[in-house]
């Protein structure tokens, strides 16, 4: 199985999230986790961001419905 990593900087252009607000859900257990590709580098697996992004356009659906 082929998995994509995608950089900071896509992953806060897809979810309109800043750089702080990621690191804070990231801590908080509630996004994520990045996976480490350098010595000051990190990245995101990119499944993994879609399916949260989908999560959440669900979770406010059934709140609306």
């Amino acid at each position: 199985m082929s998995q994509s990593l995608i950089r900071l900087s896509e992953v806060r252009r897809r979810t309109g999230y800043s750089k702080a607000w990621i690191y804070r859900l990231i801590s908080q257990k509630r996004f994520p986790q990045s996976v480490k590709i350098g010595i000051r580098s990190i990245a995101f697996v990119e499944s993994e961001i879609d399916e949260w992004i989908n999560q959440r356009i669900a979770e406010s659906r059934k709140e609306v419905a």
